[in-house]
């Protein structure tokens, strides 16, 4: 038996007063003992450092930027605030190597660089500006939604507003030089990307078209080429859809994928040495408007927090067919977003 704690980012509109926590039991196979643990505005996302700090998004007097916490302490006690005028990021990503964190900032269309110091702290080094935009009413200007590491550790970033994917070279101090640029289709709108274990492929999903591009991914000069799309939802859904969430097997057969709208998790096997996709399931998350999913070390468990309806679904995932069952759907957690365990 294992007892896993779980963090939530939530947006703090209606009922949420910012960060809380909540146990995964292996052996009930339930969430249990939610509580509040940090006040913040909106802290839609946030990551967790090996040295036990946490990273949250945060709005603040007309300034929005990334908070950093002490996690041993609860409530969460703040260390540090790196705000400027403007919104806050949708993503962050941890460098543990070159302790660096990346801020992916939706409404600036910017990609931040901080250095992390020995305490904790942030330093910021650089600010890459993108501009553009896309067919579609979300598409007025440009929106990044992820900035994280590829496998040959470069940074990724993913523009929905401008349909790009774009790469950098990375300095030890977290210095950005643009690399490369790869273009979806218009209106394709992706969020998150994810790689395959050797480095080969990529996963990009399109939040804006509910779909799931594979892209074969070059580590010599950090571009992308498309191989193959497929659809996080029926062919016959005609009602709004938002795709929201990623993730991917360790042993990468199987990908995960939240829709928002439909209001399920799509289920996709991998083939053909990671260059296909096949959808092979389709299960409701039982509440409205799931966001981000995550499960613990082995893969057993995948909890999915629902935004409008402010519950937790867990499922158990079979590691042989990828397919999940529901197991809780009725853990209140309000207006969820991020998912993150603690290790």
């Amino acid at each position: 038996m294992a007892i896993y704690k779980i963090l939530f980012g939530t947006y703090t509109k209606r009922v949420s007063q910012g960060l809380y926590e909540a146990e995964l039991n292996t052996e009930t196979k339930q969430l249990q003992n939610a509580r509040f643990i940090g006040e913040l505005t909106n802290p839609t996302y946030l990551a967790i450092s090996k040295a036990n700090k946490v990273y949250a998004v945060e709005n603040r007097d007309g300034q929005g930027g990334v908070v950093t916490l002490d996690n041993t302490a609860r409530p969460l006690a703040e260390l540090d605030t790196q705000l400027t005028e403007g919104s806050a990021p949708a993503y962050i990503g941890i460098d543990e190597t070159r302790q660096l964190l990346f801020a992916g900032y939706y409404h600036r269309g910017t990609v931040e660089s901080y250095k992390i110091n020995a305490d904790g702290r942030l330093t910021h080094v650089d600010t890459w500006q993108n501009n553009g935009s896309g067919p579609r009413p979300e598409q007025t200007s440009s929106h990044i939604h992820f900035a994280n590491l590829t496998p040959d550790n470069r940074l990724v970033a993913v523009d929905l507003g401008t349909d790009e994917v774009i790469t950098f070279d990375v300095t030890a101090e977290g210095q950005l030089t643009e690399k490369a640029r790869f273009k979806t289709d218009e209106g394709f709108g992706p969020r998150h990307i994810r790689f395959s274990q050797d480095g080969q492929y990529a996963y990009l999903l399109g939040e804006l078209s509910s779909l799931l591009s594979v892209l074969k991914y070059n580590s010599e000069d950090g571009t992308f080429e498309h191989v193959m799309t497929a659809s996080t939802i029926p062919s016959d859904w005609t009602e709004h859809n938002g795709a929201a969430a990623l993730r991917l097997s360790h042993d990468g057969r199987y990908i995960y994928a939240s829709n928002r709208g439909h209001n399920s998790v799509a289920v996709f096997k991998v083939v053909n040495e990671g260059a296909e996709i096949e959808r092979i399931q389709l299960i409701s998350t039982e509440g409205a408007f799931p966001r981000d999913m995550n499960w613990d070390k082995d893969e057993a468990f995948l909890v999915v927090a629902n935004q409008d309806t402010d519950n937790v679904s867990l499922f158990a995932r079979d590691s042989d067919s990828g397919e999940l069952s529901l197991l809780q759907k009725d853990f209140t957690i309000p207006e969820g977003v991020r998912v993150t365990f603690e290790y």
